[in-house]
C-alpha cells in the first residue's frame, strides 16, 4: 500500500510539474507576442492558446464586429514566424492566411460587416516540432 502511494504521489509530481513548466513557456512566448499588440490596438483581454505537436491544428472561434480594424498575433517559439494562421468564415472560405504573406507573425483585417471566423493555427513544421502556439487579438477604436 506504502508502494502504491509512494508511485501515485511521483505520478501526480510528474504531471503537475510539467504542466507548470508548458504554462511558463506559454507565459513567455505571449509576452513575446504581445509586443505585436502596438499602441494603437486595445487587447480584447483573451489569450488564446494551444500546445501543439508535429501537424496538429488548434481552432479558435470568435465574432469580429463591423466598422472595426484588428490586429491578429500568431507565436510560438522564441522568434517569429514559427505559427502558421488562417481566418475562415462560418462556411470555411478562407479569408486570410500567413503562408501566402511570408509567415508574418501578424496582420491587420478591416472589417465592413460583423462576422464570425474560426482561426485555425499550426506549427510551421519544417521550424518546430511542438510547441505552444499563442493568439493575440487587438482592436482599433
Amino acid at each position: 500500500m506504502r508502494n502504491l502511494l509512494l508511485r501515485s504521489a511521483v505520478i501526480a509530481v510528474l504531471l503537475f510539474g510539467g504542466q507548470a513548466r508548458a504554462q511558463n513557456v506559454c507565459d513567455t512566448i505571449a509576452s513575446l507576442c504581445s509586443q505585436h499588440i502596438t499602441q494603437e490596438y486595445i487587447p480584447d483581454g483573451q489569450f488564446y492558446r494551444a500546445l501543439l505537436y508535429q501537424d496538429e491544428i488548434a481552432e479558435f472561434d470568435l465574432t469580429l464586429f463591423g466598422g472595426m480594424t484588428y490586429r491578429v498575433a500568431a507565436c510560438s517559439g522564441l522568434s517569429d514566424g514559427n505559427l502558421l494562421f488562417s481566418v475562415f468564415d462560418k462556411e470555411h472560405h478562407l479569408l486570410f492566411t500567413n503562408r501566402e504573406h511570408d509567415d508574418q507573425p501578424y496582420w491587420d483585417l478591416a472589417i465592413a460587416n460583423t462576422i464570425d471566423v474560426s482561426i485555425e493555427a499550426q506549427l510551421d513544421t519544417s521550424k518546430a516540432g511542438s510547441g505552444c502556439a499563442v493568439l493575440l487579438i487587438g482592436f482599433k477604436q
